[in-house]
């Protein structure tokens, strides 16, 4: 059984240094869970590059840039295969624009995420030169856009759109005059009249020629003039729209930075909000606790106070025990003497 997604994406988000530990931590889960395949399977995932985590942070985090980098790979192919240079050049100055600004994004995203590597150590040329590689080669685009590349990679990048080969046409050499019987006197001075016409004619047919390539060089250094000047202001045009690119990007930078300017601002509100309730919940815990040492001090004094009444209580209950036993012996001994005295009015003598 494959592992889940969401531990793939998980692990392939994470900064390399806690890939191990999260890997393993799923390997123990899934054996404890009974699932000792998926365990194999989670174990034999292997940990990215610090550049090929910060080309999986764009596949995974923006798929949309990344899928507008694969759309724009396959324009450059078509226009390489029809040998359209204007609009390679136009594409190639968008491919230097798009890499740019994914290579940007992978810093921030670097960046956002907790315990990655510092910002200023990132290996930025090797994610660019990855991308570079996903433009030119469909394996590694795929590779890129499934979000587990292991290792950056390379290519020496599209080149220059090959040209026809132009080739300046002349007229070819004139057949040479068929050879005829030897000639007399006359025969001689009218073939060197002749002659003299022929070497006219063919100096006239040298001369034309010439005409004829000095006009044809001269249209082909306009031509060249020309195309000289098209492949200047197609430059220019590139710089241009790379120009724009660069404008669009930091319009879009400067609207980042106010929206992170006021989350930084709100967070500091809300941080400075939190540290003054945290100052007044500490003064009332200590008002708390002094009112809880008062009050234990005044228990202490309470209790010190009932036990002293508690053995005021007891002596008092001796004297009250005490004082009704001598009561009681008292009035008995009253009885004693009444009784003695009835008996003494009683006696002899005493009756009348």
């Amino acid at each position: 059984m494959p592992p889940p997604q969401d531990l793939l994406r998980r692990l392939y988000t994470e900064p390399p240094e806690t890939f191990v530990a999260t890997r393993d931590a799923a390997v123990a889960e899934a054996r404890r869970s009974g699932d000792p395949a998926t365990a194999r399977e989670i174990a034999r995932l292997r940990r990215p590059t610090v550049a090929a985590w910060l080309v999986n942070l764009l596949a995974l985090r923006r798929p949309e840039l990344v899928a507008d980098l694969a759309q724009l790979a396959e324009a450059l192919r078509a226009a390489q295969r029809d040998l359209r240079g204007p609009r390679l050049r136009e594409l190639s100055a968008q491919r230097r624009a798009a890499v740019a600004a994914l290579v940007a994004e992978a810093r921030r995203l670097a960046a956002d995420a907790e315990g990655g590597p510092p910002v200023g150590k990132l290996p930025l040329d090797e994610v660019e030169a990855t991308l570079n590689a996903a433009l030119s080669d469909a394996e590694v685009a795929g590779q890129v856009r499934s979000g587990r590349l292991l290792r950056a990679a390379s290519y020496a990048g599209f080149g220059e759109v090959p040209r026809p080969q132009l080739r300046l046409v002349t007229g070819g050499e004139e057949p040479p005059p068929p050879a005829g019987p030897p000639a007399g006197p006359g025969q001689r001075t009218a073939d060197r009249r002749t002659g003299r016409a022929g070497r006219a004619d063919q100096a006239d047919r040298e001369a034309g020629r010439a005409d004829h390539a000095a006009r044809e060089a001269g249209r082909a250094a306009r031509d060249a003039d020309r195309a000289e000047r098209d492949a200047a202001r197609a430059t220019r045009q590139a710089e241009r729209a790379a120009r724009a690119e660069r404008a669009r990007q930091r319009r879009a930078l400067e609207r980042e930075l106010t929206r992170a300017r006021t989350d930084q601002e709100r967070a500091e509100t809300e941080l400075a909000g939190a540290a003054e309730a945290e100052h007044d919940g500490a003064e009332e815990l200590a008002g708390i606790e002094r009112s809880l040492a008062e009050l234990e001090r005044r228990r202490a004094q309470a209790e010190q106070e009932l036990s002293r009444r508690k053995l005021a209580r007891r002596a008092a209950e001796r004297a009250v025990t005490a004082a009704r036993r001598r009561t009681g012996e008292v009035e008995g001994a009253i009885e004693a003497v009444d009784a003695e005295e009835g008996a003494a009015a009683e006696g002899p003598g005493g009756a009348d």
